[in-house]
């Protein structure tokens, strides 16, 4: 099973960037714990600060892999862009977010991504990735 983790906007900063709501791990660090505890998985990462490579990727792996677990960050509430991509693929696409965007700023309660997600998972830290992850096992 091949699955695409693919992160947005300023999430390349984990470990450092407001640990109080994101933790202080790096998201590589993460990634590897990951790796080692489901080893019979094909699991990739991807991440950028810009919308358009991140709706490359999604087309680029949205019609041969078995899943994508998307954290579009910032862009799930500004990006038409990257919700019409994950409309557009075939893959099926759980929306996670580190924190629960509904204990935030009003602006983060909209998302672009979530109409077209096969389901959303938000608030549980890094362990929302892990969650993803298992809703294709």
């Amino acid at each position: 099973m091949k699955i695409a983790i693919i992160n947005g906007p300023n999430l390349n900063l984990l470990g450092k960037r407001e640990p109080e709501v994101y933790g202080n791990i790096t998201f590589e660090s993460f990634f590897e714990t990951l790796k080692s505890k489901y080893p019979t998985l094909e699991l990739s990462y991807f991440q950028s600060n810009i919308e358009g490579e991140l709706i490359d990727k999604i087309q680029e792996v949205g019609f041969t892999y078995d899943g994508i677990i998307l954290n579009a960050a910032a862009y799930t509430h500004t990006s038409v862009g990257i919700g019409d991509a994950v409309k557009a693929i075939i893959t099926p696409v759980i929306e996670v977010h580190i924190s629960n965007t509904f204990a935030r700023e009003t602006f983060r309660h909209q998302s672009f991504i979530s109409p077209n997600a096969k389901g959303i998972i938000i608030g549980f830290g890094l362990k929302s990735y892990e969650l993803a992850l298992q809703s294709f096992l």
